[in-house]
């Protein structure tokens, strides 16, 4: 009997210790978001008072140096790695409670030019990046990584399809450091490039949303731009990332035909499984609001809710990224990566450009 007792009461107490074992890393996350936004405010305050024109590089950019910083140099001591990990979460909360700032009258008007974007997108990059992997004989499950990941929604896609077609660690390693270091990339090249073209609001924001891949970096470098180009940003990479299911569900059927992965019976329930549900939440929000349901006062609390999370996950994407890990994984995937994200760029840049002009935005 006290055995039993001693079983049930186990899980019970388990929960409060993982609970406490993630403070640590979130206080982490909490105060390079926050020293983040203060030296964002810092340098602008200094620049008004002595009549000086500073670059205004915002909080999101601060707080992913300050991780780099500290990952790359004295590392992410064990404690706080729980909570660090969570910034996924918040990546996920922020745009679900991102959902206020849109109305689904605007979603639905720019639907159309998106989703015909997004699909142009996952074919030119599924594309070339098997041509690619193809020329440079990296190994096909390696090449079917790096396709999804730099398609879809980099490492949250290389990870749901590394368990479909059963890839091996290695190569899952591989595919997610080279997109990793691309993403960062991203977030100083696209801004410059976005102001080289004098590009609208509107443009760069559906721009970052179809050629970054990583939603953290695609939301960075929208938000690093301007605001309103942050929030097209995000609703462009919404729409990528709602194909991530059957992207998936047709590699994992492609490698399961070849008998090199577990078959698929249930396609349903597998596109259920790999589906983003905080794609379901933003549209959830969107649509109270658009109805009315929120107040003035409660849509400015859950907009500034969301910057809060935002500012926890640019803390997480900088103490995630170690160069030096990264540098370890050789060369030949990075080319692959690199060659197919800039050729990605270029093609969805042109693409956007030319989109502008005709829709005049």
């Amino acid at each position: 009997m006290e055995n039993t007792i001693a079983l049930e009461r186990g899980p019970a107490l388990a929960l409060p210790r993982q609970f406490f074992a993630l403070i640590p890393g979130v206080l982490l996350l909490a105060a390079l978001g926050y020293l983040g936004k203060f030296t964002e405010q810092s340098i602008a305050r200094y620049g008004k008072a002595h009549h000086l024109t500073l670059p205004n590089i915002e909080y999101v950019l601060w707080a992913i140096v300050f991780g780099l910083v500290i990952s790359n140099t004295i590392g992410v001591p064990e404690v706080f790695r729980p909570g660090v990990a969570t910034y996924e979460f918040w990546l996920k909360a922020g745009i679900v409670l991102l959902g206020v700032r849109f109305v689904l009258g605007d979603v639905m008007r720019m639907g159309g030019i998106s989703l015909v974007c997004v699909a142009i997108e996952l074919a030119i990059s599924i594309l070339l990046m098997t041509w690619l992997g193809r020329v440079f004989r990296l190994s096909p499950k390696l090449t079917s990584l790096l396709a999804i990941g730099s398609s879809i929604c980099g490492v949250s896609a290389i990870i749901a399809a590394r368990g479909a077609i059963d890839a091996d660690d290695e190569d899952a390693s591989y595919s997610m450091a080279a997109i990793l270091a691309l993403g960062a990339v991203s977030l100083f090249a696209f801004p410059l490039i976005g102001h080289w073209f004098g590009m609208s609001d509107h443009a760069f924001g559906l721009w970052a949303g179809l050629a970054v891949d990583n939603t953290a970096e695609a939301t960075a470098a929208g938000a690093l731009y301007s605001d309103a180009a942050g929030k097209l940003a995000v609703l462009a990479k919404t729409a990528r990332n709602a194909t991530i299911g059957f992207v998936v569900l047709g590699y994992a059927v492609y490698w399961a035909h070849k008998a090199q992965a577990a078959a698929i019976r249930n396609k349903g329930a597998f596109l259920w499984q790999k589906f983003p549900k905080f794609v379901l939440g933003f549209l959830l929000i969107s649509l109270l609001t658009t109805i009315g349901y929120f107040s003035k006062g409660q849509v400015a609390d859950l907009a500034n809710l969301s910057r809060w999370a935002f500012l926890l996950t640019f803390a997480g994407v900088g103490l995630r990224t170690n160069i030096r890990e990264m540098s370890k994984q050789g060369l030949r995937p990075f080319l692959v990566g690199a060659i197919g994200e800039f050729a990605i760029a270029g093609v969805t840049l042109a693409m956007v450009l030319t989109v502008a002009k005709v829709y005049a935005f």
